[in-house]
């Protein structure tokens, strides 16, 4: 698969909005990615997901990108194995860790597979903030997520469509880079970024026509959101 056309988004006072498309599964999804100037694309290899997908179908996606789109593995909870193999077959630019991993399976993970690592936290209320500390010396970046709903029995880690209170990030500094998820889309991505001040975003189900099936002119239409903030 050849991807052209890349562009960064340039976004307020002329700083790149950098956007993550997750749980890609078809070359279709990928390459409106790289055309609309996606930053990374992700690849979801947590089994129950509906976009999940085998180290080989990934491999496939992933042959031909170009060196400034960015390959991510969604991993949760995963095993030395699971990511040994994964990685093995598939050239993944940065491990995302998307489960209940502590901070000494963070350092683990990032030392052991020599890729950096995206720590995923789960926010509702401010005090969630409490969570980011202690990844800070372990994790190269922190991924903002809204905690999946008690009450939906089928809640994935992530993807659910949720969007937490925005404003528990308003005015946030860490001493790591840090992104923004959880029900994101071309309509409200653009005031999700003023509220927090957010320098980077991560959309999965905010682009699809159904779980598990990505739109590219919902891709082009969120990147396009991205640009001139």
């Amino acid at each position: 698969m050849a991807f052209t056309g890349y562009r960064g988004a340039e976004g307020r006072q002329g700083m790149p909005i950098e956007a993550k498309i997750c749980g890609i599964k078809s070359r279709e999804a990928a390459i409106a990615a790289a055309r609309g100037g996606a930053r990374w694309v992700g690849f979801n290899f947590y089994p129950p997901s509906p976009r999940s997908l085998t180290p080989l179908e990934a491999l496939a996606l992933a042959e031909g990108a170009p060196p400034a789109l960015g390959t991510v593995g969604v991993f949760v909870d995963p095993g030395d194995d699971q990511l040994e193999e994964t990685l093995r077959q598939v050239p993944l630019d940065v491990i995302q860790l998307h489960g209940k991993e502590t901070p000494r399976r963070v350092a683990e993970v990032r030392a052991r597979f020599g890729r950096p690592v995206m720590k995923a936290i789960m926010l509702a209320t401010p005090e969630d903030l409490d969570g980011v500390e202690p990844y800070l010396s372990s994790a190269d970046r922190i991924l903002f997520d809204a905690k999946a709903p008690k009450s939906k029995k089928d809640a994935l880690p992530g993807g659910n469509a949720i969007a937490f209170d925005w404003r528990i990030l308003a005015g946030q500094t860490w001493s790591k880079p840090w992104m923004l998820s959880g029900g994101l889309d071309a309509e409200n991505v653009r005031q999700a970024i003023e509220i927090t001040s957010a320098h980077a975003v991560d959309v999965s189900s905010g682009v699809e026509a159904k779980p598990g099936q990505k739109a590219p002119e919902k891709i082009s239409a969120f990147l396009e959101a991205t640009r001139c903030l």
